[in-house]
C-alpha cells in the first residue's frame, strides 16, 4: 500500500495505490477530476480503470463532487455511510447545497485558485452503504469509523497496519493550530467523535485540510474545549450576524 497525497482544488486528495488497483479516500470536487486523471495516467502510469473504489466521507462539494463523474469515467464503485435519506433533502437542502458550493468557491478564491465549475448532484447514489466498523469492499485493510458531527454521515477510514486515520473534515489545521470545522450540526456527536479518535490512538491523522499530522493530548483537549455545545450552522451564523447588525442600528 502506497499513499499519494495530491494537492486538490481546496483540499488534499489521498489516492491509495496497490499493485493491481487504486482507492480514493474521498470523493473530491468536480474541479479535481483533471488533476486525478493526470496523476494516475502520467505520474503513476496507470489506467484510469485501476480506480476501483471512491469513498464519500460526507456530501460537501470537496468530498463528494467528483464521485459520480469518476464512476462514469472509470467504472469504479462508490461507498458511503449507511445513513437513511439524503443529506441535501427538501427545499432547505437545495438551499444548503447551493450555499456549500458558494462557500467552496469563496475558499478557493481566498486560496487564489482560479474559478472552476464545481456543481454536482445533491443526491448521492452509492453502490455500498457501510456501517460503523465495516471493512471497505475490495480493500479490507481499511476500516470504516463513524465520526459524525460535522454532518450526520461523516466517516473516517483507518488503516490498522500503518496506524493511519483519514478523518476528512473532523478537524482543520490553521497555521499551527487545530480547530473544529464549520458547520457542526451535531455538537454532541462531534465531541463523541473526537473522543473516539483519541481512544483509537492513530499514529498519523490525515486531514483533508492540513495534510498528515500527529496530535498530542493537549491538541485533543484544545479541540474538545473549542467544540461548540450548540449547533453551529449556516442559518444560525446568518441569524447571529443579523442580530449584531440590528443591535448596532
Amino acid at each position: 500500500m502506497q499513499l499519494h497525497p495530491i494537492n486538490g482544488y481546496i483540499q488534499t486528495i489521498y489516492l491509495i495505490e496497490y499493485s493491481n488497483k487504486l482507492l480514493l479516500l474521498d470523493g473530491c470536487s468536480r474541479a479535481d477530476i483533471p488533476v486525478l486523471k493526470e496523476y494516475i495516467c502520467i505520474k503513476l502510469k496507470r489506467k484510469l480503470q485501476d480506480l476501483r473504489l471512491v469513498v464519500v466521507t460526507h456530501m460537501h462539494p470537496d468530498h463528494a463532487g467528483a464521485a459520480h463523474k469518476l464512476r462514469e469515467i472509470t467504472g469504479c464503485k462508490i461507498a458511503a455511510a449507511k445513513v437513511a435519506g439524503q443529506w441535501y433533502s427538501g427545499f432547505d437542502g437545495k438551499l444548503m447545497h447551493l450555499t456549500d458550493i458558494l462557500l467552496t468557491l469563496w475558499v478557493a478564491n481566498k486560496m487564489k485558485k482560479p474559478r472552476r465549475n464545481i456543481y454536482y448532484s445533491s443526491q448521492l447514489k452509492a453502490d455500498y452503504h457501510l456501517e460503523d466498523g465495516a471493512l471497505l469492499p475490495g480493500f479490507d485493510d481499511w476500516k470504516v469509523i463513524y465520526t459524525q458531527g460535522h454532518t450526520d454521515r461523516d466517516l473516517s477510514l483507518y488503516h490498522e497496519i500503518t496506524e493511519r486515520l483519514y478523518v476528512a473534515d473532523l478537524l482543520v489545521k490553521v497555521k499551527t493550530k487545530f480547530i473544529p470545522p464549520f458547520p457542526i450540526f451535531y455538537p454532541n456527536r462531534y465531541r463523541e467523535s473526537l473522543q473516539k479518535v483519541k481512544m483509537l490512538k492513530p499514529q498519523i491523522i490525515a486531514l483533508a485540510h492540513g495534510g498528515e499530522v500527529q496530535l498530542t493530548e493537549e491538541d485533543y483537549q484544545s479541540l474538545i474545549q473549542l467544540a461548540p455545545t450548540t449547533p453551529m450552522t449556516h442559518w444560525r451564523s446568518v441569524k447571529a450576524k443579523l442580530k449584531t447588525v440590528l443591535s448596532r442600528a
